[in-house]
């Protein structure tokens, strides 16, 4: 059994990259390792924030950039403050499907918004809480839209402008914060990619157990 205390990961990408399919991966190593660990996802995770998630991937709806950005921020201050605190203070493992980066991405370097707001936003709707490791599944826009298929939810039908500005945003991301953002090529083998997370998962326990008498935030 692996020893832990409490720690957030996140993983991030564009649309179609096989992000989900890695959280359910990485979960079922954390199960088998007996680890105490949950799996959330963004927007989402709370009440409010399945009911803000519905509004903000249905095609029907068209909220502006600003309005867009402060819906993923309230879905993610009921998430953090509701779930993820909590379950760190526990010495739970959470494993986010999406967190911070995303939004950084998305509505700042897709949409334009302001950078330095988004980061500002972040740190009020998260208590300063930040992910101990970010693993970003790397791929082509054009590979992901082929896999992705016919459906589109509201943000995976923007256009493939959008999609590729997104994924620079986060290339820059990970440029800018190395100890931090881990690029995984998501083109490889499902199976592959998931031995690398784990790996990197792996040795980010065992650096925080050794490192740490207790959670520091």
């Amino acid at each position: 059994m692996l020893k832990t205390r409490g720690l957030l990961i996140s993983l991030e990408g564009i649309d179609g990259c096989g992000k989900t399919t890695q959280v359910e991966l990485l979960g079922g190593k954390l199960a088998q390792s007996g680890v105490d660990y949950i799996t959330v996802r963004e927007p989402g995770g709370t009440v409010v924030g399945e009911k803000i998630r519905q509004i903000l991937l249905d095609n029907q709806y068209s909220p502006s950039l600003q309005a867009e950005m402060l819906l993923y921020m309230a879905a993610r201050s009921e998430l953090a403050k509701q779930v993820i605190l909590p379950a760190l203070l526990s010495g739970k493992i959470i494993v986010c499907d999406r967190f911070t980066d995303s939004t950084l991405a998305y509505q700042g370097y897709g949409g334009g918004a302001d950078l330095s707001l988004i980061r500002l936003l972040n740190l009020k709707a998260t208590d300063g809480t930040a992910p101990h490791i970010t693993v970003l599944l790397d791929l082509t826009v054009e590979e992901a839209v082929k896999r992705r298929g016919a459906s589109a939810d509201r943000m995976e039908s923007k256009d493939i402008r959008f999609h590729r500005r997104v994924r620079n945003g986060y290339l820059e991301i990970a440029r800018q914060d190395p100890h931090r953002v881990s690029v995984v090529d998501a083109s490889e083998v499902e199976e592959d990619q998931s031995e690398i997370i784990w790996q990197l998962v792996q040795g980010k326990i065992a650096g925080s157990f050794s490192a740490r008498s207790a959670y520091e935030f």
